[in-house]
C-alpha cells in the first residue's frame, strides 16, 4: 500500500476513534456501563460491544473495501483488515481507572501498516504509518535512546493464561539487573508509552492481536526493534511481543526468553 492512501486512512480512522473515545469517556465518567465476565479476570462492558458496533460501522462506510476483525463479535481476515479492540483496558475501565484506550491497526497481507491509539482520558492519539514514522498528537515520536539495563524501565503485560512462575522470575531478573517494571493493564498503551519513549520497551507473554496491531505499527514506525508476533496461531491462542530499542531489545530479550 502506497502512503497516500494509509494517510487518508489514517485521518478517518482518527475522526472515527476521536468521536467513539469522547463518548466512552462520558460513560465511564458517569460509571453508566454493565460488566459481565467472560473468564477469570477477563472482564467485559456493555461499553466495549457497543463501541465495537460503533467502529465496525463507520469503518465499512468509509472503507467497504476493507475486512474488519474485533475482540468481541469477530470477524475475517483477509488481505486488508480492521483488527480493532474498542476498550484494551477493560479491567482499568469498569474500576474507574483512568487508564484505557481504543486500538485500531491496519493489516495488509497478515502485516501491520498502521495503527491509531486513542486515549480519551490524556486526550492523545498515538499513529503510525509504515513507511512515515510515528505522531503523539501530531509530533513525531521515536523510542527512547540506547540507555544500560540498570537504567531502564520495561512495560510488562500480564493475564491468566500466561506462565505465572516465568512471569515471576522475570521480574526477579529485572530487579536483580535495577532495571524497573511498569505494570499498567493495557497492552496498546504499554506499546504506545514504549513507541513514545516512556519506557524503553514491552514484553508481555501471551496477548491477542486485537490488543496489538496497532501498537506494533507505531512501535515499528517509531523506530522499535519488534519481535515476530504474527504466527498462524496468534488469533486463537494469541502470543509474544516485545518492543525496544535497538540498543536493548537483546537484553530484554534474553531476560525474556530465559527458563
Amino acid at each position: 500500500m502506497d502512503v497516500t492512501d494509509l494517510k487518508r486512512r489514517l485521518d478517518v480512522v482518527e475522526a472515527t476513534l476521536a468521536e467513539a473515545g469522547q463518548a466512552a469517556l462520558i460513560r465511564f465518567r458517569a460509571r453508566d456501563y454493565e460488566v459481565n465476565a467472560k473468564g477469570r479476570q477477563d472482564l467485559v462492558s456493555d461499553v466495549d460491544r457497543e463501541t465495537e458496533t460503533a467502529l465496525r460501522e463507520a469503518l465499512a462506510r468509509a472503507f467497504p473495501d476493507t475486512g474488519f476483525y474485533g475482540e468481541e463479535s469477530g470477524g475475517a481476515v483477509g488481505d486488508l483488515t480492521w483488527v480493532v479492540d474498542p476498550i484494551d483496558g477493560t479491567s482499568n475501565f469498569v474500576r474507574g481507572v483512568p487508564h484505557w484506550c481504543l486500538s485500531v491497526g491496519l493489516l495488509h497481507r497478515g502485516r501491520p501498516v498502521l495503527g491509531v491509539i486513542r486515549d480519551p482520558n490524556m486526550n492523545e492519539t498515538f499513529t503510525g504509518i509504515a513507511g512515515a514514522g510515528a505522531r503523539l498528537n501530531g509530533q513525531p515520536i521515536r523510542v527512547s535512546a540506547g540507555r544500560p539495563l540498570s537504567e531502564a524501565t520495561l512495560g510488562l503485560g500480564f493475564n491468566l493464561q500466561s506462565d505465572r512462575v516465568r512471569h515471576a522470575a522475570l521480574i526477579g531478573r529485572l530487579l536483580a539487573r535495577d532495571c524497573l517494571y511498569r505494570f499498567m493493564g493495557s497492552g496498546a498503551l504499554g506499546l504506545a508509552w514504549a513507541a513514545a519513549g516512556r519506557t524503553d520497551g514491552f514484553w508481555e507473554e501471551r496477548i491477542m492481536p486485537w490488543d496489538v496491531a496497532a501498537g506494533l505499527a507505531i512501535a515499528e514506525a517509531a523506530g522499535a526493534c519488534v519481535s515476530d508476533y504474527w504466527s498462524p496461531e496468534c488469533w486463537a491462542v494469541g502470543n509474544s511481543v516485545l518492543v525496544a530499542s535497538s540498543g536493548l531489545a537483546p537484553a530484554f530479550a534474553e531476560l525474556a526468553c530465559s527458563s
